[in-house]
């Protein structure tokens, strides 16, 4: 049975992952057994373990607004944080699947490929296309830029004005277990819909929201994706 390592498995996404896996051995380790921020505890847990593959899903991610505020901690979770992992998989020579944002994409457009122009939305996005940036420089790796909420919708309000592809967090978690052995980066998301369509599809009591003028710098106006490759790789 092949070995697989999850970061940040202390974390809900980590979980979501374990609970639908059926055929690798999943290490999920928590920060006290795996610090990403520094390189050694990286290197010590995958020579323990023996995997030959690293889901990095450790990271800084909600509320956006955070990585305005502490940016030391962004930088040395999210850039510095991966990349350390990355360069333990070089090491080692294993493989890394890189849990990034569509927040890398400008927000503006919609319907982004995973060939478009990147120039992040918000900080959070910058401090996952740090990541990526680390992550490319290594060949035996994969870049998953995913669009996913809560899968019972976390707000009273969803945004009418807000154009996305939102998938579920148990439907992403699934997807990723499919694509274990692809290589690149995908675009993993949901149809485009406003978050308002999306949100009452599970909350008929849901109310409509047009997005704060000072929330707009926060999450964009369109950050849809185009999702064509990850249909060529997985049926939704």
């Amino acid at each position: 049975m092949r070995k697989i390592l999850i970061s940040g498995g202390g974390g809900e996404f980590a979980k979501l992952i374990l609970k639908h896996n059926t055929q690798f051995r999943i290490f999920a380790p928590t920060k006290k057994e795996m610090d990403i921020t520094k390189l050694e505890s990286v290197i010590k847990f995958i020579k323990k373990t023996k995997v030959n593959c690293l889901i990095h899903a450790a990271a800084l991610t909600k509320p956006m607004s955070q990585h305005e505020a502490k940016t030391v901690e962004s930088i040395k979770i999210n850039i510095i944080g991966t990349s350390n992992v990355v360069i333990a998989c070089s090491l080692l020579k294993i493989k890394i699947i890189y849990i990034s944002t569509n927040f890398v994409y400008p927000g503006i457009k919609g319907n982004y490929k995973e060939t478009d122009y990147l120039m992040p939305v918000n900080s959070y996005g910058w401090s996952k296309l740090g990541g990526e940036c680390a992550v490319k420089l290594y060949k035996n790796s994969l870049i998953l830029r995913i669009c996913m909420t809560e899968d019972i919708y976390p707000h009273n309000i969803a945004y009418t004005n807000y154009i996305t592809s939102f998938l579920k967090k148990t439907d992403a978690a699934k997807i990723i277990l499919k694509l274990i052995d692809k290589k690149g980066i995908v675009n993993i998301g949901g149809e485009k819909s406003s978050a308002y369509n999306f949100a009452k599809k599970y909350n008929k009591e849901i109310k409509k929201g047009i997005i704060p003028k000072n929330k707009r710098r926060l999450i964009g106006r369109n950050t849809s994706l185009n999702i064509k490759k990850l249909k060529s790789l997985y049926y939704l």
